[in-house]
């Protein structure tokens, strides 16, 4: 199902011909990928947002947070509330969200599906690369089932110098994996996300379906998504197109 756009055409889909080129990895993104994360981590952002006195909206916190690492966003925070967070508050905000995600947490729907065939297809040439903490992503792909298909290729942003959008986290798992970055396609749900693949000279896919917390597909075609898709059973076949 293609979300409604405003005079937008529809996502058109390439043909499958044998002169496509392959791809020596796929990199997933976790959060809006993997598993419907987003919804519950920015719903506890908000409620402490609020209690430090901002009254921001849903809306706007999903514009404002989602796809960006929070320890990066103190200054906009500072600015609304006149609070610097602090690595207190940043444990407070780990805390109350991995118990809403313990509670709450579903995969996105043919997720688990997805990466069983990539692996059919791509052997060990695929992992998770995420822009959050690791104890956050670890905990997301066990509720999710998926921890025994990623195993150790698992790679965090918040371990980088620099998380999405920039590129450092996509470069140390192509380092890893031994795969040029430029022949690997990534898979993103945000803008930030699809800046970070870009700039590491992969391949990027946008993963967008109709969700307050997905960004649009005109959004991820500006930030450099070379496709759009809308329903993860899609992905196997837009891998061997």
């Amino acid at each position: 199902m293609n979300r409604p756009t405003d005079g937008v055409p529809p996502v058109q889909f390439p043909a499958v011909t044998s002169s496509t080129p392959r791809f020596s990895a796929v990199f997933f993104d976790c959060d809006g990928v993997l598993v419907d994360s987003e919804p519950i981590t920015n719903g506890v952002l908000r409620t402490m947002l609020i209690e430090l006195g901002w009254d921001i909206s849903e809306r706007e916190s999903i514009a404002l947070f989602i796809g960006r690492a929070l320890r990066d966003e103190w200054e906009v925070i500072h600015r609304h509330t006149g609070f610097r967070i602090d690595e207190t508050w940043l444990a407070d905000f780990r805390g109350r969200r991995n118990a809403a995600l313990r509670s709450g947490l579903l995969p996105i729907p043919g997720a688990l599906e997805a990466v069983q065939a990539v692996a059919a297809l791509m052997g060990d040439r695929f992992a998770c690369v995420t822009g959050a903490d690791r104890g956050k992503v670890e905990m997301q792909l066990a509720i999710a089932g998926l921890t025994g298909l990623f195993g150790g290729r698992v790679f965090s942003g918040a371990e980088m110098p620099r998380t999405k959008p920039f590129p450092d986290v996509y470069l140390a798992a192509a380092e890893a994996l031994s795969v040029d970055p430029a022949t690997a396609v990534v898979i993103e749900d945000s803008v930030a996300g699809v800046t970070a693949g870009v700039a590491a000279g992969a391949t990027v896919f946008g993963f967008a379906p109709v969700s307050p917390t997905h960004a649009a597909p005109e959004d991820l075609r500006a930030a450099g998504a070379g496709l759009v898709f809308t329903d993860m059973s899609q992905l196997p076949g837009l891998l061997r197109a």
